[in-house]
C-alpha cells in the first residue's frame, strides 16, 4: 500500500521468526517504552494506526498480526487462544521486549491476559477493551463450527468484491460498520482486503481463518487466571455492546488484584473503530499514570 494514503507517518512493516513460525507486525518508532497492541478476531494491526501514531514519540508501538501465522482447521478446534498467548510471549522475547505496556481488543484482550498470567510476560500495565471472558460453562465443550454463534457466521462471510467501490458500498450497508470512524473504515478497506487470485478483492483474514480463531476461544477458561495478573489493568466496556448480556466484565475486574473499570457511553463492542480519539487518550492517560507509580 502506498504510504501516501496513510495519515501521519506510516509504520514499518516487519516480520520476526518465533521458533517455528513467523509473525508480521507494524512498528512505530518512539523514544519511550513499548506498547504492544493486539487486534480483535478477524481484524488487523492497521486498525490501530489512528491510535498508535498519536502515542509516539513518547512510546514505541508494536502491533503484531495473529490470523495467518499458523494453519489450522476450524472443524478440528481452531487455533487455541492459549497458543496465541504463548506465541505473543515468544514474540516479545524474540524482539527483546521485557516490560511492555499491553493493549488488547476482544480476542486480543483475552490473549494478552493469558500471556501475562500463564507465560510470564511482565507487563507494566494493561488496557483490555471488551475482553472475551465467556461464562465458565462455555469452556471445554466440543461443538461444531455450525453450532458456534460467531464461527458459524464468520465462515459464511462474503469474501469477494469486484472492485474497491463495490467493497466500500458493501461495508457501508452492514450494521457492523455503520458507526465506524471514516479513517478506520478506509484502513479496513485498504489493508483488510487484498487482490484475489482470479481478480477482484478478498479478505486478508479469510472466513475459514476467522472461524478457526473463534473456535479456538473455547479451549481455555480464563477466569481462574485473572488473579495472577498483578499489574494495573483497565477494562473498558461499550455501553451498547451485545456482549454485556452474557459477559460480566465488572466481575472480571473484581478478580484482577489491581483492576479498574470504565464504561464508554454510546458505543458497542468495537470501541477503537468507533471512537479512536477517545481511545488513544484513555490509553495515554492510563499508561502515563502507570509510569509515574
Amino acid at each position: 500500500m502506498d504510504p501516501a494514503y496513510i495519515k501521519g507517518k506510516a509504520p514499518r512493516t516487519l516480520s520476526k521468526n518465533i521458533g517455528d513460525t513467523d509473525l508480521s507486525y507494524l512498528y512505530y518508532e518512539g523514544d519511550g517504552p513499548v506498547i504492544v497492541m493486539l487486534h480483535a478476531t478477524g481484524f488487523l494491526p492497521w486498525l490501530w494506526h489512528p491510535i498508535a501514531r498519536e502515542l509516539t514519540p513518547e512510546y514505541q508501538v508494536i502491533a503484531p498480526y495473529f490470523c495467518d501465522h499458523r494453519v489450522v482447521d476450524p472443524a478440528h478446534g481452531g487455533l487455541n487462544w492459549m497458543t496465541i498467548a504463548e506465541d505473543l510471549s515468544r514474540f516479545c522475547s524474540a524482539i527483546s521486549i521485557e516490560h511492555p505496556f499491553l493493549v488488547g481488543h476482544s480476542m486480543g484482550a483475552t490473549v494478552v491476559t493469558m500471556a501475562v498470567a500463564v507465560f510470564g510476560l511482565q507487563a507494566i500495565a494493561m488496557v483490555l477493551i471488551e475482553p472475551i471472558f465467556l461464562p465458565e460453562n462455555f469452556y471445554g465443550v466440543t461443538i461444531r463450527v455450525d453450532e458456534h454463534p460467531l464461527a458459524s457466521r464468520a465462515i459464511k462471510r462474503t469474501n469477494y468484491w469486484s472492485d474497491p467501490e463495490e467493497a466500500l458500498n458493501y461495508l457501508k450497508s452492514r450494521s457492523l460498520f455503520e458507526s465506524w470512524d471514516p479513517e478506520m473504515l478506509d484502513l479496513y478497506l485498504r489493508f483488510g482486503m487484498q487482490a484475489g487470485e482470479g481478480g477482484g478483492l478478498q479478505l486478508v483474514c479469510s472466513p475459514e481463518r476467522e472461524a478457526a480463531l473463534f473456535m479456538g476461544g473455547l479451549h481455555q477458561n480464563p477466569w481462574p487466571l485473572l488473579s495472577n495478573v498483578t499489574c494495573p489493568c483497565l477494562v473498558l466496556e461499550g455501553e451498547t455492546s451485545e456482549n454485556r448480556s452474557f459477559i460480566d466484565l465488572p466481575k472480571a475486574v473484581s478478580l484482577f488484584p489491581r483492576g479498574s473499570y470504565r464504561m464508554i457511553p454510546g458505543t458497542g463492542h468495537l470501541i477503537p473503530m468507533e471512537h479512536p480519539k477517545e481511545m488513544r487518550q484513555i490509553i495515554r492517560d492510563f499508561f502515563d499514570l502507570a509510569r509515574k507509580e
